[in-house]
């Protein structure tokens, strides 16, 4: 399809996208500065990218210099580019407002906070923990400034939850029940906050400030390379002409994008501005347009190699030697499963309701587009150099020269002084929301840490449930669901890492199960209703009802609500303690597993299903998941014994059709 004809097609205009993305996605609603001041961020921005690539090759600073940098980059930049109020930020799709002076005066004391720690660090060391008048004042400014900067860029529900905490360190002797702690003084609050490793300068912002703004910068290089786009044009090529094709391109692009992409709403938005007209120019329902884009954007946080950056996060909460590559590995059946429950259920429901593929009219040349796969070639670098046992700074350094030299190929991709200085822009634009999000999640796990709330929260959820496993993790699941609600997949998975997981641990599940539990569930915040803002901002493109597109992605994406589940009682599912045999055989069992569930589902496989196939269908496919000898063989006779049942009743209506039609 060329661009001309999907112009035509789309049923928004580029203002309305982007005035929806700064709706649903704060960190899209960024002004546009002209003049002097748009040459300030620039520099500022410039300087932020080549101060990171500085210190990731030619030096290192201690943790407290290096995080507070990173950390006063941040808030200067937040400040200087996003408006206090929401309201600004819709009044026009170009945002070109100038700032106001408290914008100023607020970045200007973000420089100051970044820079105290290097300032002033022989002397903090020396005094170890004793803190003067002007520590306390600089703790309690940053404290207030990560709060403001992180409610502008990443949104209220976060700040929210960070205020609860800080508010709840400090008047625990009030708090009901298990909840009540003997409470935590201002000033040692405020020494954890700021002045040790353990709040905002803690591990979330440790891995933004080495790891996620590394692979932010490969992900920007990447856009600059034309694969964003490629990932769209490749989706239609190879899926294009299947049944209900423009439903498949989604799914296969938004499965592309989300290793570049660490937004979910970002990802609806974009790609849906492309997917969603076509599905419904197909003949799609409004609502199931919008909620095939959204499920599958939401997976691009679930798919490796770079789940939206938590993976990174996820090696520094586990610990215990695991490394990027088991985590990666142990996530990718579950993620297939995930993306192939979708594929299915789009596929049946075209054949419910008779729609086909699109045209050869309206298809790309296939061989023309098969001509730039070499524009993938960056992606394979990384998990290449990832699966090597490679660090995973010197891979994404790599993976950053790949994307250069790959767009030196092409004269349309190749990449001049100009495109490189763009790429560092946008990357560190993009860190901005990484950096805010991950202090502010500091200051929650800063919070758990002085209280022991997390073992509070395991006992409380343990209590209720009896000690049961299964009501255990359904009360972790709804925990997780609504912690994880408007915020991004970063700071999602610190807050659910921290409060929902130790529940989990306290039951001897194994620690990988157990963070991989919580980190569906609170992925999965963002296509659950009522939130659901995903599922709006697809609702936002495609014009249907919001709560309905929530309710169609939730039920499309039903295996991230049963998989996790059985990668805890059954660890086989994320290749732990497999051989490669035993890996295939659950790749084949979940995926007829996943057909299974698809059918009862959507009420079709073959032909439309009875409610009490649907039934036996949804049991067949979950024992056909759970990696377990006899559930597998008992799922297996039941989904044969239904595949026939289907396949027959098919032929004899086909075959008295005609009758009908003579007759």
């Amino acid at each position: 399809m060329d661009e001309k004809g999907l112009k035509k097609d789309q049923q928004v205009t580029d203002e309305e996208l982007e005035q929806m993305m700064a709706k649903y996605d704060p960190e899209a609603g960024y002004r546009k500065l002209k003049g002097i001041l748009g040459w300030v961020v620039i520099i500022l921005l410039l300087s932020f990218s080549l101060y990171q690539l500085y210190t990731s090759t030619l030096v290192r600073f201690s943790p407290q210099v290096h995080r507070s940098i990173h950390l006063g980059f941040a808030l200067a930049l937040a400040f200087l580019l996003f408006p206090a109020s929401k309201k600004n930020r819709l009044k026009d799709a170009k945002r070109k407002f100038q700032i106001t002076w408290l914008d100023g005066i607020l970045a200007l004391l973000s420089v100051v906070v970044g820079l105290y720690w290097p300032m002033n660090i022989n002397e903090l060391v020396q005094r170890v923990g004793r803190l003067e008048t002007i520590d306390l004042l600089v703790g309690v400014l940053a404290i207030v400034l990560v709060l403001e900067a992180t409610r502008r860029v990443v949104g209220l529900p976060i700040t929210i939850i960070a205020v609860v905490f800080l508010s709840y360190a400090y008047l625990g002797p009030i708090m009901p029940g298990f909840l009540q702690h003997r409470g935590i003084g201002i000033e040692r609050i405020i020494r954890t906050m700021f002045f040790t490793t353990e709040g905002i300068l803690g591990t979330p912002l440790k891995v933004s400030s080495t790891f996620i703004f590394l692979f932010l910068l490969f992900g920007a290089f990447l856009v600059k390379t034309g694969v964003g786009q490629y990932f769209n044009d490749l989706a239609v090529a190879l899926t294009g002409r299947r049944t209900g094709g423009p439903a498949k391109v989604a799914i296969f692009s938004s499965a592309l994008q989300g290793t570049i992409s660490g937004s979910s709403v970002a990802n609806v938005v974009t790609s849906g501005s492309f997917t969603i007209p076509m599905m419904k120019k197909l003949g799609y329902r409004k609502e199931f347009a919008g909620a095939v884009e959204a499920a599958a954007s939401t997976g691009g946080q679930l798919m490796p190699p770079i789940m939206g950056a938590a993976a990174f996060l996820m090696v520094e909460f586990i610990g215990g030697g695991i490394t990027y590559w088991e985590i990666a590995k142990a996530a990718a059946i579950p993620a297939l499963l995930y993306f192939t429950g979708i594929w299915i259920m789009t596929h049946f429901q075209a054949k419910k309701i008779g729609l086909k593929g699109l045209s050869k009219e309206e298809m790309p040349d296939r061989k023309e587009v098969l001509k730039k796969i070499y524009l993938l070639a960056p992606i394979f670098v990384v998990v290449i150099l990832l699966m090597s046992g490679m660090s995973v700074t010197r891979a994404a350094l790599w993976s950053i020269v790949s994307c250069i030299m790959v767009g030196a190929i092409n004269k349309e991709t190749r990449m001049g002084p100009k495109d490189f200085a763009e790429a560092l822009i946008n990357g560190a634009r993009t860190a901005i929301g990484v950096a805010t999000a991950t202090a502010c999640a500091g200051i929650i796990v800063g919070v758990v840490t002085l209280t022991g709330l997390g073992l509070k929260m395991a006992g409380g959820l343990i209590d209720l449930s009896n000690g049961i496993l299964f009501f255990t993790l359904f009360f972790t699941m709804v925990a997780s669901i609504i912690l994880g609600m408007g915020s991004p997949t970063t700071a999602n998975y610190v807050i659910t890492a921290t409060i929902a997981a130790p529940a989990l641990l306290a039951l001897d599940i194994p620690e990988l199960s157990a963070h991989m539990f919580v980190f569906y569930f609170g992925i999965i915040a963002d296509i659950t209703p009522p939130v659901a803002l995903a599922a709006f901002a697809a609702a936002g493109v495609s014009g249907g009802e919001p709560l309905r597109t929530g309710v169609n992605s939730a039920k499309l994406a039903i295996a991230a609500f049963i998989i996790p589940y059985i990668f805890v009682y059954s660890p086989e599912l994320m290749m732990i303690d497999t051989t490669w045999d035993q890996t295939l055989w659950i790749v084949f069992t979940s995926v007829l597993g996943m057909i299974a569930i698809g059918a009862a589902m959507i009420g079709y496989w073959m032909r439309k299903t009875h409610w009490v196939e649907r039934i036996v269908a949804l049991a067949a496919g979950i024992m056909l998941i759970y990696p377990e000898g006899s559930t597998d063989l008992y799922g297996l006779a039941i989904f044969i014994g239904l595949f026939a049942l289907q396949f027959f009743i098919k032929r004899n209506e086909s075959e008295q059709k005609p009758q009908s039609a003579g007759a």
